[in-house]
């Protein structure tokens, strides 16, 4: 394998699974950050680098941006949580750089995965996915991942220091049109959020005087919604820029005016900052390619893990299919 880094738009192949084995200690993991099993399915398969890891977002303890060493994402490949209890976070996978193989798109793909290898493989890394926490009836279960081993895994960021964003332009992550924009942004943005003119975590502050509950709309998936305007989200939030417990980001106000369809409704999440699986009993929605640019908060600039955002019934209104725009706006996840 090239000892030359990974960049956006390099054509890799996931290893065979006796050679990811080889790379993994006894948790399963290089450097702390887990292989997951809902990634061995990708064994032998090519796929396009999308960006380095040289920024992403701490969601546990919302230190601000982080790095994981050697790892790439590839394309918009995602967790089902097929083996972390149905959790429907939908976040990417990040992928050591000793998972891949560098190739030329045009060469001939390898042989065929061998089904004992990928179980052996499966088995490993799937050892370490849950435990409990506590003895006898009140044990809880707790999940492990990627994304709450994120801490663990990478390297915290100075925020004063310009290296860090120039990174993204010289390992290709960002053009420099781009970089040069939200840069711009975020020279306004730190000094305001230190003027605590911005909430920490990147909310959009509520009025104070939360709108009255409104009629379910039952959305479904397929089904086509208008993003309200920011001024209506803000008056169904409170002043710290929740409502009933779920937070409206700043990175989800580009969507305000914007027609999209329904993906899913959300009913469990493991939770970040313990591995607790979280029920979710009311309305929560995700709609299709709408996630987080990390281009309008502070401390995420130039994140690269795309969050799914998460929506309340009452931030949305139903638009009839026959009222649809011909063109209606679908958001890509990321651009350069």
């Amino acid at each position: 394998m090239s000892t030359t880094p990974l960049r956006r738009g390099d054509w890799v192949e996931v290893l065979a699974p006796s050679e990811i084995l080889a790379t993994l200690d006894d948790a399963g993991a290089i450097d702390r950050l887990p292989f997951m099993p809902e990634m061995a399915r990708y064994c032998g398969r090519r796929f396009r680098v999308d960006t380095r890891t040289e920024r992403v977002c701490d969601t546990v303890g919302y230190s601000g941006s982080r790095r994981i060493a050697d790892a790439v994402m590839l394309e918009d490949l995602r967790c089902d949580g097929a083996s972390h209890g149905g959790c429907q976070a939908e976040c990417r996978y990040i992928w050591k750089e000793a998972w891949l193989r560098r190739i030329d798109p045009q060469s001939r793909p390898r042989r065929n995965v061998a089904a004992d290898e990928l179980d052996a493989l499966i088995r490993r890394v799937s050892a370490t996915v849950q435990q409990t926490v506590g003895e006898g009836a009140g044990g809880q279960r707790r999940w492990s991942c990627q994304t709450t081993e994120l801490l663990n895994a990478s390297a915290g960021l100075n925020t004063l220091d310009m290296k860090t964003y120039l990174r993204e332009v010289t390992t290709g992550n960002v053009a420099v049109p781009k970089f040069l924009r939200v840069m711009c942004k975020a020279t306004v943005w730190e000094p305001m959020r230190k003027l605590r003119l911005l909430t920490a975590e990147g909310l959009l502050r509520g009025t104070g005087a939360p709108a009255e509950a409104q009629p379910a709309l039952g959305l479904q998936p397929g089904e086509w919604v208008r993003v309200k305007s920011a001024a209506q989200i803000a008056a169904t939030l409170s002043p710290t820029g929740h409502h009933r417990g779920l937070s409206f980001d700043r990175e989800m106000l580009p969507f305000c005016g914007k027609v999209c369809r329904v993906k899913k409704r959300v009913t469990r999440i493991i939770d970040d900052r313990d591995g607790r699986m979280i029920n979710i009993k009311t309305d929560c929605i995700v709609l299709e390619n709408v996630v987080c640019s990390g281009e309008c908060s502070a401390r995420r600039v130039f994140c690269s893990r795309a969050i799914v955002s998460f929506w309340r019934e009452c931030w949305l209104e139903r638009v009839e299919a026959a009222a649809v725009p011909a063109q209606a706006e679908q958001p890509v996840a990321r651009s350069a």
